[in-house]
């Protein structure tokens, strides 16, 4: 009892003194909160200038000055902008909307903006006074603009604040009250005990527990175990709801609000062709494009790319852009031009025969040239000036994708320091043996480590490019959180498996039925009713496989010779890279084996084999998906291939049968897939006889299983994961910059 009222003695007074101090820190905490809010309506008021400065400069051209009186009371419609000002050089009121106050005049204004507290009263409660400069597109400052963004949110939250401040200190005076009491009825030797566990380091909890050093390691492995169970538990979540446009433009305007989007691919989403008859608009065969396409259209923004089409020049404005899609501008396109010197060099050498098979390690040995280098070196400076030259802000969201812009992520966070640069790395990344044959590693890598955050298609990639930047890099690497802090900057390497755009209702409203499409393809290859077929769809590429998928069809028909004159294979290859030696030979040798097949096989009446070598449409490729059999991916090394998905979303009756390669991403996500090594030519051609003979209960649970991860693991969920983990960073940089700026000392 004694040690209990000397407790209460010493608690009483503890109470009181937290109560005071939290009315004592009010104030501060009032001056703080006004100067973070000050900042942030500071920053909002830059973005709007920003925003509305070519608005501004076309409608200064009005005499009568309408259109800048239009714009004004349309942006004064946000429920925190009181009043807007215009304001020359001379310092007279060009114009103003009808809430600003009589009494301001520029003068004022400038004075009043430029104090610590930039706030004045007028009728109706307190208002921040901010002055912008106004530049036209070349820069010249022709104008300020001054906003008056109502402040009476402030003291609300302040007055909330003030309320929870109170409310938690000195609900911690109680808890810190009771711990005390119930600490004081323990023993004196308890307490002795306890201080000479933690002078030891053995912490509260070693009296109770006696540690091991034998058992040490085992405890570290099974944390370690832990994490990463924790990490494929999140991983493994499903969205709660399904991914698609709209969702995205919501997570866009609640976690990158306001923020600009900024795409930088080599290839572009659109290229204009000129004809005999006008000029036509062609969508490129690539993957890239039919990934990050729909999240464009879904976002907005500017898409940086080289213009490669023969009508491309003609269609742009003054400033190389164009707006697209055709008709439905959704974004905007900006064309880079390439020499043909400088394309030979940066894409068709270095990206092409130097990282391509360096990282698809298929067989094909990469070829590095020192002129290819200055090439790609020059041509990655290029894109870099164009990325700045496009951000209307300090702090874009700039996505870099793919291996032909390696240099890239680092030449942006010179000029902007502040934009969360996305890499998105669409192919393999290799270990680091392999890796460590190109002469210029260190300068690949530390170029890629200018990105905010770098992805992957999957975690094994994701691996070998740490232990990559750990044997050729003096860099620190936390494997637990997947960071690297490089020269001051870090970056998050994650793993982000890329999809496609599920097809809308609508738009699956429009198919045609299968057999309808089946028997269409029937006739134009002239093949009989009932014919069996099985598809593959690819550009003319050495590390997808065509080779020995062929060989699986010659196999097939060897040990099934039950399927001559009633299976053919339909190849579809879109020619890719025809200037490359290794390209060229590639494409001759596969024309001969598809003619050696058929001349040993078929007859006047029957080809095995179809080989389409011609860029096909999409609505052309979804009639073959529909009418297939089968659908044979079976790549050699594949980041994630986007065939097998676009085969599965085609397949709305649930019929057909998915071959798919261990070698592509893809099978890590599809494992109801008829899973392959490719190289196993005997394997594959009996995959492919299963297929032909699967009955039809089988094949569509197999494809109604596919069709629901397809489904849910859309594009709009790879983009999705790939921003809202680029909202967290720069939320988090945002707060430590605020916390770095009023420490004492700083600013």
């Amino acid at each position: 009892m004694n040690t209990l009222r000397m407790q209460l003695r010493f608690l009483v007074p503890l109470v009181i003194t937290l109560v005071v101090a939290s009315y004592l820190a009010l104030p501060l905490m009032d001056r703080l909160t006004l100067r973070w809010f000050s900042r942030d309506v500071n920053l909002r008021g830059e973005l709007l200038t920003n925003t509305m400065a070519d608005s501004i400069s076309e409608a200064l051209k009005d005499p009568l000055g309408l259109r800048l009186q239009v714009l004004f009371n349309r942006a004064v419609q946000d429920e925190r902008l009181v009043a807007i000002g215009l304001c020359t050089l001379n310092g007279e009121l060009l114009r103003h909307t009808p809430a600003f106050p009589r009494d301001l005049g520029c003068a004022q204004a400038t004075e009043t903006a430029g104090r610590k507290d930039p706030q004045m009263h007028i009728e109706g409660g307190s208002v921040h006074v901010g002055m912008h400069p106004v530049k036209a597109d070349n820069g010249e400052h022709i104008a300020d603009l001054v906003l008056l963004h109502d402040l009476s949110f402030v003291e609300r939250r302040s007055q909330d604040t003030q309320k929870y401040l109170i409310v938690l200190i000195s609900g911690l005076g109680v808890i810190i009250a009771l711990i005390t009491v119930v600490v004081a009825q323990l023993s004196w030797r308890g307490w002795v005990s306890g201080a000479r566990a933690l002078l030891r380091g053995e912490g509260l909890i070693s009296p109770l527990i006696s540690t091991s050093p034998e058992l040490a390691p085992l405890a570290a492995d099974l944390r370690s175990r832990l994490r990463d169970l924790e990490d494929e538990y999140r991983r493994s979540l499903g969205p709660e709801t399904i991914w698609n446009p709209e969702r995205l433009r919501a997570l866009l305007r609640t976690q990158l609000r306001g923020d600009e989007l900024i795409v930088v691919s080599n290839r572009e989403p659109y290229i204009h062709e000129d004809t005999g008859h006008g000029t036509i608009v062609k969508r490129p065969a690539s993957g890239l494009v039919t990934a990050v396409e729909p999240v464009m259209r879904a976002c907005s923004g500017t898409w940086i790319a080289h213009g490669s089409g023969s009508g491309d020049r003609g269609s742009v404005d003054k400033h190389d852009r164009v707006l697209v899609p055709p008709g439905k501008d959704d974004y905007t396109l900006r064309r880079i031009w390439l020499t043909e010197e400088e394309e030979k060099g940066y894409y068709f050498g270095f990206a092409n025969e130097g990282l391509w098979p360096l990282c698809h390690v298929a067989h094909v040995r990469p070829v590095f040239r020192e002129n290819d280098w200055q090439e790609y070196r020059k041509i990655n400076q290029r894109f870099a000036d164009a990325v700045v030259a496009e951000a209307r802000s300090e702090d874009p969201v700039v996505l870099v994708q793919d291996y032909h812009f390696a240099l890239l992520p680092a030449l942006i966070r010179k000029k902007l320091p502040r934009a969360t640069i996305i890499t998105f790395w669409h192919i393999p990344w290799p270990n680091p043996e392999s890796f460590g044959i190109c002469p210029w590693r260190q300068e690949i890598l530390e170029g890629m480590l200018g990105s905010t955050i770098l992805g992957f298609h999957t975690r094994f990639h994701c691996k070998n490019f740490i232990e990559t930047v750990d044997r050729y890099l003096e860099a620190r690497i936390e494997h637990e959180h997947s960071t690297i802090s490089f020269h001051e900057d870090t970056t998050f390497v994650e793993n982000y498996p890329i999809s496609i755009a599920w097809p809308s209702d609508t738009t699956m409203a429009t198919w045609a039925p299968v057999a309808q499409c089946k028997e269409r393809v029937l006739q134009r290859l002239g093949m009989p009713p009932g014919h069996r077929i099985a598809i593959g769809v690819d550009r003319f590429d050495y590390t997808k496989g065509i080779l020995e998928r062929l060989h699986a069809v010659e196999r097939l028909l060897e040990k099934h010779p039950e399927w001559i004159g009633k299976f053919s294979f339909v190849q579809v290859a879109a020619p890719s890279r025809s200037s490359l030696e290794e390209y060229r030979a590639f494409q001759d040798r596969i024309q001969n084996t598809t003619r050696r097949i058929n001349e040993r096989f078929g007859n006047d009446s029957y080809q095995p084999v179809h080989l389409l070598a011609e860029h096909h449409e999409s609505d052309a490729l979804n009639e073959l998906y529909r009418a297939a059999d089968a659908c044979m991916v079976t790549s050699l090394h594949d980041g994630m291939n986007l065939v097998c998905k676009e085969f599965v979303a085609a397949r709305d009756d649930e019929r057909g049968v998915l071959i798919l390669s261990r070698f592509a991403g893809a099978a890590r996500e599809m494992s109801e897939a008829l899973i392959v090594n490719p190289y196993h030519v005997e394997e594959t051609a009996d995959a492919l006889h299963r297929s032909l003979t699967m009955p039809e209960a089988e094949q569509r649970e197999r494809m109604a299983s596919l069709r629901m991860t397809v489904h849910e693991f859309n594009v709009y969920r790879w983009a999705g994961r790939m921003l809202t983990d680029a909202g967290r960073w720069r939320l988090r940089e945002r707060i430590e910059a605020r916390v770095q700026r009023h420490q004492p000392g700083v600013g």
